[in-house]
Order: C-alpha cells, then structure tokens, then sequence
C-alpha cells in the first residue's frame, strides 16, 4: 500500500523516525480508534431492532457482539507486531479499509448470518487499526511529551463511551439499525484520507516472523476469549460433542503456556520478546489496565439494564447517565496529560483507580426504584474523574521505556490484555448477575424482561440484585490500585547522571540512546 507523508515530513532523526509534527498526526488516528470503539458498543442498542428485522432468536443476535470481539482481540498480538515489520501507518490503513468496506457488508446484509461473518472482517479490521495507534503515537511523540498525547487518546475512549449507544439510539430510532453500520462508510473514508496525508511514514525492521509463536497465540487467544465470552451461554458445559466450556478454557491456558516456552526459546524473532516484561512499568500497567477494562465492561450491563427495567428509560435515556462521566474524562484529559508527564505515575494512576473505585460502590448505593435521577449522575461524574487519571496515565508509563523498534509488540500486547481483560468483565458480571437475581427469588434472566419497567413488585428485588452485581466492578479495580502503587517513576523523570537509559531504550528525547 502505497502512503504519503506530504508536508508533516521533515528529514529524519538519528534513529531514523522522520522528524514530525506529531499532533495532526495523533488527531488523524483518533478519528479511527474513535470508529472501532463505537463500534464496541453501538450494536447493543439495536438488538430488537436486529431481531425483528432479520427473524432472528436472542442467542444468534449475541453473536453479531460476540463475533467482532473475538475477531478483535484473537489477532491483535500478532497485528502489532506486523505493524513494526511491515509499518504501522500500513497496517493502520489497511485496517480502515477492511473495517469501513465489512461497515458496509453489515448495513447491506438480508441475514443474520451474513451480519455475523461482516462483524467478523470488521474485528479484524479493528485489530488491526489499535495497536498501530499506540505504536505511532509511542515513536512520534518524546517521552517527556507522551503524557499529553495519551490524554487525547484516553479522551477518545471517553467519548467513544458516551457516543456509542446515543448515537446508536438515535439512529436505530430515525434511520434503521442498518445506520449504525453506514454511518461508518464516510467516516472511515475522511479517516483513511487525512491519515494517509498527515501520518509518517515510520522506518521499519526486518522482524523475521515467528510463525510458531503466530500459530500458538492465535489458538490459545481464540481458545481462551471464545470459552470465557461464550461460557455463560452455554452455562458453562458442553459446547459440541465432547468439547465443554471448562476443557475449551483449560486447553486455552496450555496452549498459552507452551505459547510462553517457545517466546522463551526462540532466538531468532520471538512475536513477543519476553525481554519486554523486564520493563516493571509494563508489567504493571498490562495489569493494571486488563482490570480496569474489565471492571469498565462489567459495570456497564447492571447500570443500563437498571436504567432500563427499573427506571424504565429508553436505550438513548439511559446511555445519557453516562454523560457526566464522558464529560469529566475529556475536560480532565489535557490536564491530566501535562500531569502524566510531570508527576510519579504511582500517583496520578493509584488516585485514579482509588476514585472509580470509590464512585461505584457510591453508585452501587443509590441503584434503587426510588433514587432521583441527580443522584445516579454524581457517582459517574467521579467516575470520570477516576477514568481520567486511569486510562492515559497507565497507557503512557506501558509505553516510555520501551525500545522504539518493540513499540508495535508492545503496543500488541497491551490491547490483547485489555481486551481479555474486557472478555473476562463481560463473563464474570454475567455469571454474577444470574447468581443476585436468583439470591432475590427472581428465575427470569435480564434478556425476558422485555422492554420497559419490570412489574411494580419486582422493582426493588431487581435493584438490589443489579447493585450487588455492581460492587465485582470496585472489587477489580483494586487489583489495579495494587499494580499502580509498584510504579516506578520513569526513565525520562529521571536525572542521567542517576540512572543512564539501557542501550536501544527510549531516551528523555524519545530516540533511542546509541551505544
């Protein structure tokens, strides 16, 4: 694929990364990451829309949800480290292409199983698209400099939350549920056109590819994120013939394993140089982000379906309670950012997990029939707060240490752990929430609801169910503050007569120190 680098192009420095002025490039591939997280949760509210329309039961319609998070968080390991061999700006455009034409697939398709196999090419495409943000964003911008970017990045996400099922409702209300799909097309389009004029063209390696460990991964990720997502739907046994739930996972983590063993004994170009957990920050913040996303993924079901059956709004009603939160995340973004890169990430990031921790069970508290609307939107305006001092903090601390030719491994199995981590949030509070309902003398799942306020009787039962199902999201969160009180404060804070950087890491200037 050919690409361009136009006027943002200046000769290139020591280490061979053009000289750039890195913003309209950052700009440029937030309107793509923007995209695929909308695209995260857009579909939710259409699902009796998707239902009525294409004839279809509840558990195929899961799948259009289900099918895109696996072909999203399966390849992104390998993904990234494509990026580094082949250039990130190249697979970052390729990944717009194969995500906004299988859009379009999703919009034209008469089927639910042909909406299922476009969702598939799309979660590729996504993948694709994530770890090539980072990459770029870690080589364009200083370390010094970093924080700031990775604010605008997490603000992204924020809006990304907010905007999703809005816009999903107003358009699924106006237009059809096809719309969620083809408002992508234009968008997608602008994306690839300003990213091909105002992102660099990055130097590449020569990565001789580990097709081993590409196999491995592949199958222990596929294994691991199908029996964990799918689990709760087949109630955690027998999948086909004498494959169950448990054996799918159980394999899953061998396969992991021997995955490890070879990265470890592979010499030549391992797909994830084990060399990168030596780098404590990384470490850390792989943690601390993997429990962030899944207690993010988790809260999010128990919130709308209270918001819903119990306080009877509609999909864009209750999407609005997520507002303050959105708010909160993108006004704290750009200060947050110049904190990042000023301030000990044990501090920024351990504040922040403290307070969305702190904000749940505040939210937890206030989930009953009666509570006025004023008092579910406090907690989630802390609980901006809280994803403010999270997200870009702990993206930035993953990413300053490493070496500039692994910032697409890196950059790879940062978004793989969040994306297991979002996976095991999805499972966990679904499992939870069936164990509440049941504990309130309530058989019926939140799926036979149906739409609207449950009856009058049920309403306090439901809500005491779905706040105690709320209070796992806090209870994770805590592994997080845990992983963040282990930073250590980063190179580029420190002074170099204290602590020289190692030989190919990134210096306080953001090229690697020569030897």
């Amino acid at each position: 694929m050919a690409t361009s680098t136009h006027s943002t192009t200046q000769p290139p420095a020591a280490d061979g990364t053009p000289e750039v002025n890195p913003w309209p490039a950052l700009f440029a591939l937030c309107l793509g990451f923007f995209m695929i997280l909308v695209d995260s949760t857009i579909v939710s509210v259409a699902t009796p829309a998707i239902i009525a329309d294409l004839q279809a039961d509840v558990n195929s319609v899961v799948w259009v949800t289900s099918a895109y998070l696996l072909a999203y968080a399966v390849p992104v390991l390998i993904t990234g480290r494509l990026g580094d061999r082949f250039g990130p700006k190249n697979l970052y455009l390729l990944g717009l292409t194969v995500f906004t034409l299988s859009s379009l697939w999703c919009g034209l398709t008469g089927s639910i199983e042909g909406l299922i196999v476009a969702r598939i090419f799309q979660g590729f495409g996504a993948a694709m698209i994530t770890p090539q943000t980072m990459a770029i964003i870690t080589r364009i911008f200083p370390a010094e400099r970093r924080g700031r970017a990775m604010a605008l990045w997490g603000a992204t996400a924020g809006v990304a939350t907010l905007v999703g099922p809005i816009l999903g409702g107003v358009l699924v209300d106006a237009l059809g549920w096809e719309w969620i799909f083809f408002i992508n097309v234009p968008v997608g389009i602008v994306g690839f056109v300003i990213a091909w004029r105002l992102v660099p063209s990055l130097p590449t390696n020569n990565h001789r590819f580990d097709w081993l460990g590409v196999a491995l991964s592949g199958v222990a990720m596929f294994m691991l994120v199908f029996g964990i997502q799918e689990g709760h739907q087949f109630d955690w046994g027998t999948i086909a013939g004498p494959i169950s739930v448990p054996a799918l996972i159980i394999g899953g983590v061998l396969v992991l394993a021997a995955f490890v063993w070879w990265q470890s004994r592979n010499t030549q170009e391992p797909l994830v140089p084990l060399s990168l957990f030596r780098d404590r920050n990384f470490s850390l913040a792989n943690v601390a982000i993997s429990s962030m996303a899944c207690a993010i993924t988790a809260l999010a079901f128990p919130v709308m379906l209270y918001a819903q059956l119990v306080r009877g709004l509609s999909p864009t009603g209750a999407a609005l309670l997520l507002v303050p939160m959105a708010v909160m995340s993108i006004v704290l973004a750009p200060w947050v950012g110049k904190l990042t890169d000023a301030v000990h990430p044990r501090l920024i990031t351990s504040f922040g997990f403290a307070t969305a921790a702190v904000s749940l069970v505040w939210l937890s508290r206030v989930m009953t029939p009666a509570s006025a609307t004023v008092e579910i939107l406090l907690p989630m305006a802390l609980l901006g707060i809280g994803n403010a001092f999270v997200w870009a903090p702990t993206s930035a601390t993953a990413t300053r240490n490493l070496p500039m030719r692994q910032a697409g491994a890196g950059a790879g199995v940062y978004n793989a752990t969040r994306q297991v981590g979002a996976v095991l949030g999805s499972a966990a509070i679904a499992v939870l929430m069936d164990s509440r309902l049941a504990a309130q003398g309530l058989t019926f799942s939140p799926s036979e609801a149906g739409g609207g306020n449950l009856p009058q009787q049920v309403l306090a039962p439901f809500s005491e169910a779905m706040s105690q199902a709320l209070l796992l999201a806090p209870a994770l969160l805590m592994l997080g503050f845990v992983a963040a009180l282990a930073f250590d404060r980063p190179r580029h804070q420190v002074r170099p007569s204290a602590e020289p950087a190692p030989e190919g890491t990134a210096s306080a200037a953001g090229t690697p120190v020569a030897s």
